[in-house]
């Protein structure tokens, strides 16, 4: 008999005959969603020939300490015959090689001579392994006339193989959690509880907000019946859209037999209101939220509720997925297999891109190819959320998408309907100094000012002086701090108290702030509009203010977020320019995407190469590296230094890690050494650290040495 695997804690050995079958059976009905069953059956098939290999048997039987490597025989046993199924089976522990590591491999001699006894041993004992199988029928045409969907078809291979072999080793290693894995509800019953929760809320107000709202959804339900395919829902803010799209995915799926509902936001700070509402209509155990800050590691489940969240997370087998924009598409171009093998079960999802204006535009031209790809091969229909609706369909990009349809009929006149703001411009005859803007913003009883950067918040701060109602809110400050922060404004301004708040981008995407004024520094379209968003929230007054001004000594961040606020300065040298115009704003977005470079890193021509390793490398949405510091803040310093000693004495656990979060700020990798020379940090584990600069209960991080905002992310 030869293993797979050694004996289990119940004593029971894996055979490999077993674990093939299997895993090739699993790797079959995930590739069945987009008609690649026949490949993924081979995939699993030959993955772990390799351990055919007499010193890999003795190996788990305990009888020497070490095997031979297994993965590259079962690429020897396709090379020639299929190839592009070598890159999956060689990489399904190390990840997906580049087409030079794995032509290595195959001309390793020690590997050669390896692999050829496992195969040897292996023909003997499973024979029908062997069998003659005409690859050629097996390929879909669609990848042979074009590498880049090659490149991404193999990658969604790897995602079924590597998925499948973990679940079966997980099945003979750790069957209770086998027992624990998933969470069976059907997409009708889902939407029965929606339907159910929407009706407390159907036709109850009858204002023009409400009715707006209330057309919105029907035109959603009505886009459900439509074919699968890339839609865009472009709704003003406050115009109900999370709920809207939520109950398009949820029809749309019933309709088309579609199998998931994923929901990726570009940032933290929001998903957490997208989950709170899900997990409202639809019950908590049926909604999965997965990004950096809810990871939890095998070990660290205290029931078994957490311990299958655990598992969902690992390959989002569950049917209410909310994560990030970072997750998602750096799981995308991954080569990695604990990032892929949750690939193959986007196939066949609704998959809803909120506030999708935000996508990086220096990797927009492969995002988009690989957004066409799930839509044109993979069963997926995409749903563009935003009030500023790029450009995606048509302009200047290269890989676009196509046939982009429209959910809400005619939606500018909502944007009139419910335009709650006026928009002035003082920027177009003069720049403010601090002390004008200070100045301004004392008259009011409340406001918010919006900065492009933490160096120009510090600056207002500075002219402002002590004010105890003046509040601070960036990345300076912690996630506590900025929540205790928050929660403070929230209480004055429902009250009516004093309260200026003085922020940078943080405030601008989902942070439900209600402001009779806003003042914007120039900044991208989108930037500037999204900060209205804070303003005459609720409707209440006839229209709030937004005051978009330049400040004299303010700065701007580089790349495309400096080009977006020329554009913006330019297109408002117009007297009669609309920001509540959708033509502005497509204007708009078809400049930005002339003047960028929408591959900046290079991605296609990696892809083009089958070069995996070097696309991971290269595609980063966030593109300064950062560590974590673990800050004093005041309100939980014997909590945080309980888990300052645990870290630096005990090592990190996921779960840990996970409680730190809110009290860590983002470091620049490359401040690093010489903050470490000056003892401002001390190293903790790796990628954490402890900040024993200065911490202001208003200014968040502070150094004598440095301007702060030049440290943290």
């Amino acid at each position: 008999m030869l293993l797979a695997h050694s004996k289990n804690e119940d004593g029971i050995p894996h055979e490999l005959e077993d674990h093939l079958l299997k895993v090739a059976d699993l790797a079959r009905g995930f590739a069945s969603m987009f008609d690649a069953d026949q490949l993924a059956y081979l995939c699993g098939l030959a993955h772990d020939i390799g351990k055919a290999h007499p010193n890999m048997q003795r190996y788990l039987r305990h009888e020497i300490q070490r095997g031979p490597n297994h993965s590259a025989a079962g690429a020897f046993l396709v090379n020639g015959k299929c190839d592009l199924l070598a890159f999956p089976i060689a990489g399904h522990h190390g990840g997906l090689p580049s087409p030079t590591q794995l032509r290595q491999r195959l001309s390793d001699p020690k590997e050669s001579k390896n692999s050829a006894v496992a195969l040897e041993q292996a023909k003997t004992a499973l024979p029908w392994l062997f069998q003659d199988t005409d690859f050629k029928q097996l390929i879909p045409s669609y990848i042979q006339t074009s590498t880049l969907k090659l490149e991404f078809f193999i990658r969604m291979l790897f995602s079924c193989l590597t998925d499948a072999d973990f679940l079966d080793t997980e099945a003979h290693l750790s069957p209770k959690k086998a027992l624990v894995r998933g969470y069976e509800l059907p997409m009708t019953k889902l939407w029965d509880r929606f339907q159910e929760e929407h009706k407390k809320l159907t036709g109850q107000k009858k204002d023009t907000l409400n009715r707006a709202r209330h057309e919105i959804y029907n035109y959603c339900l009505q886009a459900a019946e439509w074919e699968p395919g890339l839609f865009s829902l472009t709704v003003p803010t406050g115009g109900g859209k999370t709920r809207s799209a939520l109950a398009f995915a949820l029809k749309h799926a019933i309709k088309y037999d579609l199998h998931r509902v994923i929901t990726a936001i570009p940032y933290t700070s929001i998903i957490e209101q997208t989950v709170d509402t899900y997990r409202e209509i639809l019950g908590p155990e049926t909604v999965l939220e997965h990004h950096s800050a809810v990871n939890i590691e095998e070990g660290d489940e205290s029931s078994e509720e957490e311990m299958r969240r655990r598992l969902m997370s690992e390959n989002w087998d569950a049917p209410i997925i909310v994560t990030t924009t970072v997750q998602l598409f750096e799981s995308l171009f991954s080569n990695r297999s604990s990032r892929c093998r949750k690939l193959h079960n986007i196939a066949g999802s609704v998959l809803i891109l909120d506030e999708v204006q935000t996508l990086p535009t220096h990797l927009l031209r492969p995002i988009l190819d690989v957004l066409q790809q799930l839509v044109d091969y993979y069963r997926v229909s995409v749903v563009l959320c935003t009030a500023t609706q790029p450009v995606l369909e048509r302009g200047p990009i290269k890989e676009r998408l196509r046939n982009v349809r429209e959910i809400v009929q005619k939606p500018q006149r909502y944007f009139t309907a419910l335009k709650r703001v006026n928009y002035e411009f003082p920027f177009r005859k003069e720049a403010w100094s601090w002390e004008q803007v200070a100045d301004t913003l004392r008259q009011e009883e409340q406001a918010l000012v919006v900065l492009n950067t933490k160096k120009d918040a510090l600056a207002l701060l500075d002219s402002i002086g002590p004010d105890e109602n003046t509040f601070h809110l960036s990345t300076l400050l912690c996630g506590a701090h900025r929540r205790a922060v928050l929660k403070e404004i929230r209480h004055r301004v429902d009250n009516k108290l004093p309260c200026r708040v003085i922020s940078t981008q943080v405030i601008e995407a989902g942070v439900d702030l209600d402001f009779p004024i806003v003042f914007r520094a120039v900044g991208p379209l989108d930037r500037v509009i999204q900060a209205a968003g804070r303003c005459n929230r609720e409707g209440k007054m006839h229209a709030g203010r937004v005051v978009v001004f330049a400040p004299q000594e303010g700065g701007i961040p580089p790349g495309s977020y400096r080009s977006g606020a020329d554009i913006f300065t330019t297109i408002m040298q117009s007297s009669d320019s609309n920001l509540n115009d959708l033509n502005l704003i497509h204007t708009y977005f078809t400049k930005l995407y002339e003047t960028t470079d929408l591959d900046k890193n290079n991605i296609q021509k990696l892809r083009q190469r089958l070069d995996y390793p070097q696309v991971a490398n290269s595609f980063r949405l966030i593109e300064q590296d950062a560590e974590l510091a673990i800050v004093p803040y005041q309100p939980y310093i014997g909590e945080i230094q309980r888990y300052v000693n645990q870290l630096r004495y005990s090592g990190p656990s996921r779960q840990l890690l996970r409680l730190i979060q809110p009290y860590v700020v983002s470091i620049y990798k490359s401040s690093l050494m010489n903050l470490q020379k000056e003892q401002i940090i001390k190293s903790l584990v790796p990628g954490v650290w402890e900040w024993v600069g200065g911490y202001d209960s208003i200014r968040g991080v502070i150094n004598i040495e440095h301007d702060p905002a030049d440290l943290i992310a």
